[in-house]
């Protein structure tokens, strides 16, 4: 089963994917490949037997399948389905598809920030040219909406030629190793103004 784009609808795959455990898994097999349930239920914090379990319910709704087996062929092998998962709110949403939406955005917002928390923490025992070459940038840019999804489509183009489900290990330099891109693009929202203070505590 492959893709190249699919927008999620289905509330119910939406749910399945928004599980912390299963984005947890599913990246797992994204950076290191095909693996079995005892293999990505330790980065999971999880059992095996859940981790079969939650290997099953992603195969369930399309985003694993089966790889290869190995060696004796006893344990099943799993991979991540070739299939960039895109998922946006549209003014016709029907409530149970829309508040599936925010809450699988809002999941992978947490792990995006998991993922770059976990890159700064760790940002001092990377090899000097690792440590040049990252970057947590944020900039204020004034769009209107074609501008910025025109902006969208030309950064997923420069991104394309890297991206680690259609590059193979052969095909990049030496030395190569994974790593995360994230992009947000968004109109500013109003901040919430919560008044001037009762009292001047910091006068006294």
């Amino acid at each position: 089963m492959t893709r190249d784009s699919d927008v999620l609808s289905d509330p119910k795959a939406m749910r399945a994917l928004a599980h912390p455990a299963r984005l947890m898994i599913l990246n797992r097999l994204g950076v290191e490949g095909s693996a079995t349930a005892t293999e990505v239920a330790e980065i999971a914090g999880i059992t095996p037997s859940a981790a079969s379990y939650h290997l099953r319910m992603l195969a369930k709704y399309g985003f694993v399948e089966d790889a290869p087996p190995r060696g004796d062929g006893r344990e099943r092998v799993w991979r991540p389905v070739n299939r960039s998962i895109r998922v946006g709110v549209q003014p016709g949403d029907q409530p149970d598809v829309r508040d599936a939406k925010l809450s699988l955005m809002q999941a992978f917002r947490r792990e995006a920030n998991e993922e770059a928390d976990r890159a700064l923490a760790g940002i001092d025992q990377e090899p000097d040219e690792w440590r040049d070459a990252t970057r947590f940038n944020r900039s204020l840019i004034r769009v209107d909406a074609e501008e910025m999804a025109r902006l969208n489509e030309a950064i997923q183009k420069l991104i394309e030629p890297y991206v680690a489900r259609g590059r193979e290990e052969a095909d990049a330099p030496s030395g190569a190793r994974i790593a995360e891109v994230q992009v947000n693009l968004f109109p500013v929202a109003k901040r919430p103004v919560p008044g001037l203070p009762t009292e001047d505590h910091d006068a006294r």
